[in-house]
């Protein structure tokens, strides 16, 4: 019975030491021909390609402050038209209120001073046609007072002069006083004019304390700078307040970045393969939109510097939402009858690259020519053929390692 139980034991410990030393099988890597496709391959995130955006502006010559009184929930699916925000008008109501009670009063004494004026020229009018009898009997008098003595004559000369000087003076008063009244009928009449203006500017600011959306899409809520609130209802917001915005989901695209090196091989209307990282099996069509003039730095005091990159979704889809993650594979070019091999074969030593051939259990290092790369392989010049196995660079360092 014990010499059965050693012979179970020594058989189960060999069959558990031959798995153990048994080597996992590793995938096969081959050099391959045909068509190749370069591209690159860099990380962005979605944004809308219409965004509105709402910002607290001053409502007239007087309110510059506005309290919120209505306010839709963060992320509510809205429609053209919809409001978004309503801002308290009872300001706004009281000032009208107020205008109108200063209109009618304004309208009052306007027509008052009209009257005054009329009433006033009417009395002008009277002295003046007195003065011109005046004048008109002092020149008759003087007429005849021709053969009379020299003093006499002097007597009536000097009436006819005062006679002539108060009649000028008449005229010259009805002058200045068309003048002063017309002037002040003028102001008066602008203060109306101006009450009016403000009142009607009044009614027109009502219709504007309800924010309404001109797109369709998502409502999102502004935050303070520096607090990171949200807006709420009763808050108090100022001129040039983030109020919110509301981005268009119908289109979106890919705000990403290409280094610098790879510059010249990007071009407005250029292919571009966009993934999720949520669904990396799941290819959605874009182009290049736009490329920025400038280079930066990726982030404050890096080295690495980019280009500012916009590509354009070309379908609409209800999985790409503003803010996710993606991965844009860049189409480059397309090669015909192209050598090329799985990056995870080729190795990369200061400004050379090498692949490990498979020999039996070993390995050939080659020296290759390296050629345009996409995110699995790379394209080479070398003695190589189609078809000739080879071996991923941490294969090799593990049979060193041996």
């Amino acid at each position: 019975m014990m010499d059965q139980c050693k012979k179970i034991i020594l058989a189960t410990c060999m069959v558990m030491f031959t798995f153990a030393c048994k080597k996992e099988k590793t995938d096969t890597y081959e050099v391959q021909r045909g068509n190749f496709t370069q591209t690159i391959t860099e990380t962005g995130e979605l944004a809308a390609i219409n965004v509105r955006a709402f910002v607290m502006q001053r409502y007239g010559r007087y309110w510059y402050e506005m309290k919120i009184i209505g306010l839709l929930d963060h992320g509510t699916a809205v429609e053209a038209g919809d409001s978004l925000i309503q801002f308290d008008p009872s300001e706004v109501q009281r000032f009208i209120i107020d205008r109108e009670t200063r209109l009618e009063t304004q309208k009052a004494n306007l027509e008052k001073m009209t009257v005054e004026v009329q009433n006033r020229k009417s009395e002008l009018q009277s002295s003046l046609k007195s003065e011109e009898a005046t004048f008109a009997l002092k020149e008759l008098e003087l007429e005849q007072f021709r053969f009379e003595s020299d003093k006499a004559k002097k007597v009536k000369e000097l009436e006819f002069e005062q006679a002539k000087i108060r009649l000028n003076k008449v005229k010259k008063s009805i002058e200045y006083y068309d003048i002063i009244a017309k002037n002040q009928l003028y102001v008066q009449e602008i203060q109306v004019k101006r009450m009016i203006e403000e009142i009607k500017n009044a009614y027109d600011v009502l219709p504007q304390l309800t924010i309404r959306t001109p797109i369709p899409g998502i409502f999102q809520v502004a935050r303070n700078r520096r607090s990171r609130d949200m807006l709420m209802i009763g808050d108090e917001v100022y001129v040039g307040r983030a109020l919110g915005n509301v981005p268009d989901l119908t289109w979106v695209k890919v705000n990403t970045v290409v280094n610098e090196t790879d510059f010249m091989k990007i071009y407005e209307g250029q292919q571009v393969n966009v993934r999720l990282d949520a669904l990396p099996d799941v290819i959605f069509g874009g182009e290049v939109t736009k490329i920025s003039r400038l280079c930066r730095p990726i982030e404050w005091g890096s080295d690495r510097k980019v280009f500012d990159v916009d590509v354009k979704i070309l379908v609409t889809d209800e999985r790409l939402k503003p803010g996710m993650t993606v991965s844009c594979e860049f189409i480059c070019s397309n090669l015909t009858d192209a050598l090329f091999v799985p990056l995870l074969c080729v190795e990369n030593i200061g400004k050379r690259y090498y692949i490990y051939l498979k020999d039996g259990t070993r390995f050939q290092k080659m020296e290759v020519k390296a050629g345009p790369a996409n995110n699995t392989s790379m394209v080479i010049e070398a003695n190589v053929k189609k078809g000739q196995e080879l071996w991923t660079v941490n294969d090799v360092k593990n049979i060193d390692k041996e």
